[in-house]
């Protein structure tokens, strides 16, 4: 799927457009991933990961350990976090500009092993989100500064960057 097919599916979300007049989307097209480097632990890639926010001044507000709350089912899951990041005043300027966006926040890293052990960091590709809404220029150089943060401290979490 090309980028303005996404860029009508984000905006018929942000505008309320039932789910039956939205075309179909590879949700591949809608995510940006980067795989742990070589060496690199799970431990390593959060601590990375909080450290290069805190950093950056963006705040860790949860973080949900997926995995942890399955086996406490008595179910077997390979390592599955959900970290969710925010710049609150960004998040309170987008969500007075379109409620909508409301349904984007906080921002989240999700970090999980594939079916091969495999590790992985997965976001949703806010490009999409850029291209797609009908911003200021200011607040939409703030949401670019906020996914430009958020693709730093993936890229510290792939790399083990402390």
């Amino acid at each position: 799927m090309n980028i303005k097919a996404l860029i009508i599916v984000l905006l018929f979300s942000l505008l309320g457009v039932t789910q039956a007049a939205v075309p179909n989307v590879n949700i591949e097209d809608t995510v940006v991933k980067m795989p742990l480097a070589d060496g690199i632990s799970i431990d390593d890639a959060v601590a990375s990961m909080k450290l290069r926010a805190n950093a950056l001044n963006m705040k860790l507000v949860a973080e949900l350990p997926l995995s942890k709350q399955v086996q406490a089912m008595g179910k077997s899951a390979r390592y599955m976090a959900i970290f969710q990041f925010c710049d609150p005043l960004v998040a309170q300027r987008m969500v007075e500009a379109n409620i909508n966006f409301a349904a984007y926040l906080p921002c989240r890293i999700a970090l999980l092993k594939d079916k091969n052990d495999k590790a992985w960091l997965v976001m949703m590709n806010l490009d999409m989100m850029l291209q797609g809404a009908t911003l200021t220029k200011e607040l939409k150089l703030k949401a670019t500064k906020v996914r430009d943060v958020l693709m730093d401290i993936m890229r510290a979490g792939a790399n083990g960057e402390l």
